[in-house]
C-alpha cells in the first residue's frame, strides 16, 4: 500500500485543548513553521546512519583527546607549582648578629681529665626558643639507632634540651641492609639525617663517639675526629643519659675473623657490593685460572639467622637475575652459595615450620646449607669448619672462597663495656643490665638509661627476695603463707613483668615448693623457688623490634615526668625519682618476625605462620616500606623497586 508522502498530506485540525497550550500563530507563520519542519524530516530521512565502528572511534578519539590534554594540563600545572616553590624558597637569606654564648665559643676546661666541658652549645641561643631550652634538664641520648629514633619520636617539644651523640650523621634502616648490599635499594634509601629528626626537638647533633662516663659529676667523655684526622676529646655534661648505642658481632674465640665482612652498617653494606662486582669482574676474564674462578664465586655466609639467610637470599638473586644477563654464562655455572649454621636448622628463632620452607627453599635454588657446624678459622682464600660425620668422629673440611659473611650473634660495644665495668654489679657478659623501667643497674636513680641492643633487662628475682618477704610478710614471722604468697607475685609481676608467664600457676608453684607440706615457704624454699622463676624467663631479643619499643617507651616516659614535674616534687619526689610514678614498667609487645628467603618470604606471628612466594615477599616489602623513618625514604625505596623491576639492579661497581 503506498503511502502520501509527507508534504502531501493534508493538515489535521487539533483538538482545542492541545492548540491552547501553545502560543497562538498567525497562519502564515505555521504555514512557514510546517514547510521548515517537512524539509528538516526529509533531510533526515535521505541521509544514511553513522556505523556504530566509526562511533565508537570517535568517542575513543575524544576521550583520548580529553587524556591527553588533561595530561599535559597536569605536567603543566606541576611544572609551574614546582617553578613557584623554587622562585619562594631560593633567596638571600640574613643571619647577622647571630647570639652566641661565650662559653659555647670558649668552653672552660673540667672533670677527671681537664677537658672541654660542652655546657652550651653554638646554637642555644639562636632564638628564643632555644634560649628556654637552655634551662631545661639535659637530656643526651648516645646512639641514633632505633632506639635513639624512638626515643625522639615519643618526646614532646619544649621538654628537654636534647643532644645526640652518634658517630654517624644518619639513622639506618638495617633491616633493607641485605637488600643495599646487592643493588635491589641504594643506600640513600635507608639513611635520614639525625639533624632532620631532631629538629622537631630544637635538638643538637654531635658527630663524635662516646668513649667513658664519669657518673659522679654526670659527664660523658666523647671523642670527635677533625678533618686533619686527629680525635679530640671532650665533656658533654648532662641531667639525664640514654645509652643506645646497639652492639657489634660476636667472634666466638675464631681466629681469622679481619678476612670477614660484616652487616651493620651502610658501609658494610657498600664493602659487600663491591667485593662481589669486583669477584664477577675477574672472574670474567680469559686469563683466570678454573680454580681460581671458582674462589671468586663462592660465597660463604656464617650464621643462619634472618641476616645471613637474607643475605645468602639477596645474593642469590643477584646472581639469577642479573649477573647471569651482563656476564659469561660460565661465571653463573661456576657460582656457589654455602651458608653455615650452628644449630640443626636456619632461622631457629621461627617456628619449625618456617625453618623447613626456608631450607626446602634453599635446597631447591642450590644453596648449600651445612648445619650443625662449628667454623674454625677464616683464612684470606678460605673457611675451615667441623661437623660431626655419620660415625659420630668430628670431620674438618674447607671451603675455598673470597667472600665471607660473618653474622653470628652480639657482643659488647666499647663504650657498653666500659660502663659496665665501671659498676661492681654489672656482670652479664653481652649487654648492660637495666630493671623493668630501662635504668642501668648500680647507676644514679633516674641518670643513666640503656636500651636496645646495649641493654638487657634483669630475669633474676633472688636479688630481691628479702625485700619482697618484708613486704608480703604482714604477720612477721619469717614464713609465707599462702594469702602472703599471692601478694608477693603481684609484687615479683610489678618488678620483672617477663616473669609474668612463670607465675600463672599459683597455687601449684606454692604447693610443688612447700617442701615439708606446712602450707608456708621458708627463705630457703623461697630462695629455690624464686632462681626457679629466673632460670625460666627468655630475655628479649636483640632486634629492631624490642630496640624501638623501648624507645618510644621511654621517650613518652620522660615527657611524663618533665610535664608532672611540679606534682612530683608537691608529693616529695625528685623528678629522677618519677619513673614509677608516671608510668609502669616496660613490657614488650611480640608483633611477628618475618625474613625475605629469595622473590619469597615468611612471617612468623606466633601462634601463626604466613609462608609463600610473591604475595608473601610484597606483604614483606609493604611492612618495611610502613616502618620507614621518613616519606623522603618511603618514595625513594618505592622508586628503587620499582626500577629493580624494569631495569634491573645497578652492576656498577661504587
Amino acid at each position: 500500500m503506498l503511502r502520501t508522502p509527507l508534504a502531501m498530506r493534508p493538515l489535521q485540525a487539533r483538538p482545542l485543548s492541545r492548540v491552547a497550550a501553545f502560543p497562538t500563530r498567525s497562519p502564515l507563520a505555521s504555514l512557514v513553521h510546517y514547510r521548515a519542519s517537512s524539509r528538516t524530516l526529509a533531510t533526515e530521512a535521505t541521509t544514511p546512519a553513522t556505523p556504530k565502528p566509526i562511533r565508537r572511534w570517535r568517542t575513543i578519539g575524544r576521550y583520548t583527546l580529553y587524556a591527553l590534554g588533561s595530561s599535559v594540563l597536569g605536567v603543566g600545572l606541576l611544572t609551574g607549582a614546582i617553578f613557584m616553590h623554587d622562585a619562594f624558597t631560593y633567596h638571600e637569606r640574613h643571619i647577622d648578629g647571630v647570639p652566641i654564648s661565650p662559653r659555647a665559643l670558649h668552653p672552660e676546661r673540667g672533670g677527671p681529665k681537664n677537658l672541654p666541658v660542652l655546657s652550651r652549645l653554638l646554637s642555644d641561643y639562636e632564638d628564643d626558643e632555644n634560649r628556654d631550652l637552655v634551662h631545661k634538664p639535659h637530656l643526651v641520648i648516645v646512639g641514633g639507632g632505633w632506639g635513639a629514633v624512638g626515643i625522639l619520636d615519643k618526646l614532646s617539644p619544649g621538654d628537654y634540651h636534647v643532644t645526640i651523640v652518634s658517630p654517624e650523621t644518619y639513622t639506618t634502616f638495617t633491616p633493607l641492609l641485605p637488600s643495599a648490599a646487592v643493588g635491589t635499594v641504594s643506600v640513600r634509601s635507608l639513611v635520614e639525617p639525625l639533624r632532620k629528626i631532631a629538629a622537631r626537638l630544637r635538638g643538637h647533633l654531635i658527630n663524635a663517639r662516646a668513649i667513658d662516663l664519669v657518673m659522679s659529676e654526670r659527664l660523658l667523655e666523647v671523642e670527635t675526629i677533625r678533618p686533619d684526622g686527629k680525635g679530640e676529646r671532650m665533656y658533654i655534661p648532662y641531667d639525664k643519659l640514654i645509652i643506645a648505642v646497639g652492639s657489634t658481632s660476636s667472634t666466638h674465640g675464631v681466629p681469622g675473623l679481619e678476612h670477614c665482612f660484616q652487616l651493620k652498617t651502610i658501609s658494610d653494606a657498600q664493602g659487600i657490593r663491591k667485593r662481589i662486582i669486583d669477584n664477577f669482574e675477574a672472574a670474567s676474564l680469559p686469563t683466570t685460572t678454573p680454580e681460581e674462578r671458582r674462589k671468586l664465586l663462592s660465597f660463604v655466609v656464617c650464621g643462619g639467622g634472618p641476616t645471613g639467610v637474607e643475605t645468602a637470599a639477596e645474593i642469590y638473586d643477584l646472581c639469577q637475575e642479573d649477573l647471569i644477563n651482563y656476564f659469561p654464562k660460565i661465571c653463573r655455572q661456576e657460582v656457589s652459595i654455602h651458608l653455615i649454621q650452628s644449630r640443626e636448622h636456619i632461622l631457629n628463632t621461627y617456628s619449625e615450620a618456617i625453618s623447613r620452607y626456608a631450607e626446602d627453599k634453599f635446597m631447591h635454588d642450590s644453596i648449600d646449607l651445612i648445619t650443625s657446624a662449628r667454623v674454625q678459622a677464616v683464612d684470606v682464600d678460605k673457611v675451615t669448619y667441623s661437623r660431626r660425620g655419620p660415625d659420630g668422629k668430628t670431620e674438618t673440611h674447607e671451603i675455598p672462597t673470597n667472600f665471607v659473611l660473618w653474622s653470628t650473634g652480639i657482643a659488647m660495644n666499647p663504650f657498653t663495656r666500659r660502663v659496665a665495668d665501671l659498676l661492681p654489679n654489672q656482670v652479664h657478659k653481652k649487654a648492660i643490665e637495666v630493671d623493668a623501667h630501662l635504668r642501668v643497674k648500680g647507676a644514679p636513680l633516674g641518670e643513666v638509661y640503656a636500651i636496645g641492643d646495649a641493654s638487657t633487662i634483669e630475669t633474676s628475682v633472688v636479688p630481691y627476695l628479702l625485700e619482697l618477704v618484708d613486704e608480703a610478710d604482714k604477720n612477721k614471722d619469717g614464713k609465707i603463707d599462702y594469702d602472703e604468697w599471692t601478694i608477693m607475685v603481684a609484687r615479683i609481676k610489678k618488678r620483672i613483668p617477663m616473669a609474668e608467664e612463670q607465675l600463672q600457676k599459683v597455687r601449684e608453684l606454692f604447693d610443688l615448693y612447700d617442701s615439708d607440706s606446712d602450707n608456708s615457704l621458708t627463705l630457703n624454699e623461697l630462695a629455690v623457688l624464686l632462681q626457679e622463676i629466673g632460670n625460666k624467663i627468655t630475655a628479649l631479643p636483640a632486634t629492631a623490634q624490642v630496640a624501638s619499643q623501648q624507645g618510644k617507651y621511654l621517650g613518652a616516659k620522660l615527657s611524663k615526668v618533665a610535664q608532672r614535674r611540679k606534682v612530683l616534687e608537691a608529693n616529695g619526689l625528685r623528678p629522677e625519682e618519677g619513673d614509677e610514678a608516671v608510668t609502669g614498667p616496660f613490657r614488650y609487645l611480640h608483633l611477628g618476625s618475618l625474613a625475605y628467603i629469595g622473590n619469597a618470604a615468611v612471617f612468623d606471628l606466633g601462634r601463626f605462620s604466613f609462608m609463600g612466594g610473591l604475595a608473601a615477599m610484597y606483604a614483606w616489602r609493604s611492612v618495611y616500606w610502613s616502618e620507614q623513618v621518613s616519606m623522603r625514604t618511603r618514595a625513594l625505596l618505592m622508586i628503587d623497586w620499582i626500577v629493580r623491576g624494569i631495569w634491573g639492579r645497578d652492576l656498577s661497581r661504587l
